[in-house]
């Protein structure tokens, strides 16, 4: 490190994320919201739901079964069921629409997390400087490069959206989305736990508690009133020549 690094309180850092949160829960379910009305995703789920309930009617079955009611069924009403499954199957509206409504689903959820994380872990810290979200600000911390040096736009990018919003946000979300429609196995589990793991490692070996996405832009979380913060890279070079004239100065006597 080229200065003295202080690292932010870590009660503050967990308080200021906590609000940081809050916040971007609320912006994500209300761009939800609005893409949903947009793309008039609740006609196309009701028309899900209304074939969904036509073909139960129709057989006489119940597709929400629990697998132990199901093992309980005779072979005739298992055949009547299995034949329904396929009625269904074969119905191409019912197969459109279910494929809508999980494609806008995964297209919702994205767009909105990453609309979020744009506003208020991008622009936001923009706007204040120094990395600063609303809770960090709130709280009295800041981001910085590792050098000492005020971070880039570019790094708050692969900050904020590549670290936060894609890594650390996106892959879990989208693994749950996956496991809500069926669509994802133990590999799904994996990757969340390993991700985890990932984070915990990094908070442990790093002398600055850096998660992933600090590590990935070369960033990392200190306490805005008592970190000294350069604005360039030759304004940090031309304070160390001086501190190292002054001790050379010293030396002298």
């Amino acid at each position: 490190m080229d200065c003295e690094i202080q690292t932010a309180n870590g009660w503050k850092r967990i308080i200021a994320g906590i609000f940081d949160f809050m916040l971007l829960s609320v912006l994500i379910v209300g761009f939800a919201f609005v893409i949903s009305v947009v793309t008039d995703y609740e006609s196309h789920d009701s028309a899900f739901d209304a074939l969904y309930e036509e073909c139960q009617e129709q057989y006489g079955v119940d597709f929400d079964i629990s697998d132990e009611d199901f093992a309980l069924l005779s072979d005739d009403e298992k055949k009547v069921y299995a034949e329904a499954e396929n009625a269904f199957r074969a119905n191409d509206e019912a197969m459109y629409e279910y494929s809508f409504i999980i494609s806008l689903s995964f297209v919702m959820a994205t767009v909105s997390v990453v609309l979020a994380y744009l506003l208020l872990e991008f622009l936001v810290p923009i706007l204040f400087e120094n990395g600063q979200t609303l809770g960090k600000k709130i709280f009295g911390i800041g981001v910085m490069s590792q050098d000492g040096v005020k971070l880039s736009n570019l790094q708050l990018f692969v900050r904020a959206v590549l670290g936060k919003c894609t890594v650390e946000m996106l892959i879990p979300v989208t693994v749950i989305m996956m496991f809500f429609w069926g669509i994802a196995d133990i590999t799904g589990c994996a990757i969340i736990i390993l991700l985890l793991l990932v984070e915990i490692i990094m908070v442990t070996v790093t002398k600055t508690n850096s998660l992933l996405h600090d590590m990935l832009a070369v960033t990392v979380t200190v306490d805005i009133g008592s970190q000294r913060i350069f604005e360039t890279r030759e304004a940090l070079i031309e304070y160390q020549k001086k501190l190292a004239a002054d001790r050379a100065a010293r030396e002298k006597y």
